[in-house]
């Protein structure tokens, strides 16, 4: 696996096993939701000053974006829409 798709891989893992959205991961590491987006399609290169801070608002070390995914492991896919439904 190439390292773009392995840190996108790794975000949306990271970012669906807290429950996230992309919007609310957006907002707390202080980028747009489509940079979020793209780096999780892997159409986007992250600087390491990006994934720092993305990084730090999902409370995990840098370093998590970067290790090989388990054979089989897939992140569960959330909710669609931008409001929680009542």
């Amino acid at each position: 696996m190439e390292t773009r798709a392995r840190i996108a891989w790794n975000l949306r893992h990271h970012r669906s096993a807290q429950k996230l959205t992309q919007e609310n991961l957006a907002v707390d590491a202080h980028v747009d939701r489509t940079v979020i987006s793209d780096l999780e399609r892997g159409k986007y290169n992250a600087s390491i000053d990006l994934l720092d801070r993305i990084a730090n608002a999902l409370s995990i070390d840098i370093s998590q974006f970067f290790l090989e995914p388990s054979p089989g492991d897939k992140p569960k896919p959330l909710r669609a829409g931008r409001k929680p439904k009542v």
